[in-house]
């Protein structure tokens, strides 16, 4: 178990003008190398059968740019910074322009900004594209045993599988364009995914969440506790109570603020005395992994800010931010970040998988010290 701090200690508790200065300094940074980061060498392009993905570099509509511009938004949200919200509109306008890919599980990451935009700016050019990728979502997303929305990505089918990521990746957009365009039966939908994925990888020992699940073999396949596949979880949950507007005595919000609860209870008794979690979350063997680490510090602030969570967990949050602003380089990368990871049938799956700059170690950075600036003076 990681030390704990003594009785009445809290973290960077005393910020000051200049603590807030240095972090919208560090933001900034992060952002200029988000927008400029690219894979040069080819290594981190995946190849699915001559289809090729590019898993790293800004100018690709996936999952890891999706993350980014969330991070991006909230940023802006919070300071009104006209750099970020240029970065946001240029990208979409670029993307728009390529046309947009295929749609799956990660394709539809993008769209939780889309739709914070369009219900910013109301651009009637915006709302197809909404439209168009929620209905997707609702009617041709394949779907697993219990109407699960299978984890269906570029390449393999991953036929009856539920993933974590599902929820950051696809329900929180189809929560956020049902609420904007006063579609019941999206809500209802998104409630209904994050009911199914509780039931199937939330574990009932630790509190934690398993990576994934199959109903072709009925197993968690490594039942690895992995720590990015987590904080999926301790972001998303905050995000769709948000989202949804849900109010204090509706029994959807207490079922979520419970899981919540237990997940970040485990949490707090598995962080490493440097602030940081394990890639395993569970195995201290296993490295310590940065992008992991700053969704669960957004996730559990957020929650804190919220009343969501105990005002004891502030203290865990502000260990993991003081962590992740010193694995922050001159060049804004955030380092100790892991490749995009496949479902493991092992354990030392997630132990070997490789550690590189990816954007969306940058993009959690970014949405963590957004967070955070509302504590600094």
């Amino acid at each position: 178990m990681a030390a704990r701090p003594v009785k009445g200690e809290i973290y960077m508790t005393k910020t000051t003008a200049a603590d807030k200065k240095q972090v919208i300094e560090t933001i900034e940074l992060l952002m200029t190398n988000l927008t400029k980061i690219q894979d040069d060498t080819g290594e981190y392009l995946l190849n699915f059968d001559g289809l090729i993905v590019d898993d790293k570099s800004w100018h690709v509509w996936n999952w890891p740019q999706g993350v980014g511009l969330y991070g991006i938004y909230q940023y802006w949200k919070l300071t009104q910074d006209e750099n970020a919200i240029q970065i946001i509109h240029d990208w979409f306008t670029a993307r728009f322009a390529e046309g947009v890919p295929p749609k799956n599980v990660n394709t539809m990451a993008p769209l939780l900004t889309l739709a914070f935009l369009y219900e910013k700016t109301q651009d009637p050019n915006l709302l197809p594209y909404l439209e168009e990728w929620a209905n997707w979502v609702m009617k041709e997303m394949p779907r697993t045993k219990d109407d699960g929305l299978q984890h269906m990505t570029y390449g393999p089918e991953n036929k009856n599988q539920l993933w974590d990521d599902t929820l950051m990746m696809t329900v929180l957009p189809l929560a956020k364009i049902g609420m904007l365009t006063h579609r019941k039966e999206y809500v209802e939908e998104a409630k209904k995914q994050f009911l199914i994925h509780i039931k199937y990888l939330a574990d009932r020992r630790s509190g934690l969440w398993f990576h994934g699940w199959t109903f072709e073999g009925n197993h968690h396949y490594a039942e690895a506790l992995w720590g990015r596949g987590n904080c999926w979880i301790t972001i998303a949950i905050p995000e769709l109570i948000d989202i949804l507007e849900l109010q204090e005595g509706d029994f959807f919000r207490s079922f979520l603020l419970d899981t919540l609860n237990r997940q970040i209870e485990a949490l707090y008794e598995l962080q490493h005395d440097s602030g940081l979690w394990h890639t395993l979350l569970d195995d201290r063997s296993s490295y310590l992994e940065a992008s992991a680490s700053a969704g669960f510090a957004y996730g559990i602030l957020k929650a804190v800010h919220k009343g969501y969570v105990a005002e004891k967990y502030r203290e865990t949050a502000y260990k993991a931010i003081e962590a992740i602003r010193a694995e922050i380089n001159t060049d804004g990368v955030l380092q100790k970040v892991s490749v995009g990871t496949g479902m493991g049938d092992s354990r030392q799956f997630y132990k070997d998988i490789r550690i590189t700059a990816m954007p969306y170690g940058q993009s959690l950075a970014v949405l963590c010290l957004a967070e955070f600036l509302q504590d600094c003076q």
